[in-house]
């Protein structure tokens, strides 16, 4: 008997990228905690056990820095971007009609973190 899904997942994602396997929470709880945040804000799940091999590569690189740290959200940042511009042209080819959430230049929500007085 086939194994059921029970992901919500409707990207195309798996067909862009190579998942790892681990456990997600414990590959997040290792991730410095800008880059955890910006994890959390993710369009999509961010697939945690990825961002951490990601880590690890951006730390040799840069060392434990806020600089290596915020090189990789940039690279997040681009992968996001890359994933909407897949799922947005699979949506005008299967419906004729731009993704309603592009056609109302709507952006992502993330996370507010100004101080109001």
């Amino acid at each position: 008997m086939p194994e059921a899904d029970f992901s919500n997942e409707r990207t195309l994602r798996d067909a862009m990228w190579r998942r790892y396997t681990g456990d997600d929470w414990q590959a997040f709880d290792q991730l410095p905690p800008l880059v955890r945040q910006r994890v959390a804000e993710h369009a999509y799940d961010a697939w945690s056990v990825n961002v951490l091999m990601l880590w690890k590569h951006y730390k040799r690189t840069y060392g434990n820095t806020l600089r290596g740290q915020r090189a990789l959200i940039r690279y997040l940042d681009y992968c996001e971007r890359l994933e909407r511009e897949a799922f947005a042209s699979h949506y005008s080819d299967q419906y004729g009609t731009m993704l309603p959430h592009d056609a109302a230049s709507a952006t992502l929500l993330r996370t507010c973190t100004t101080s109001r007085s």
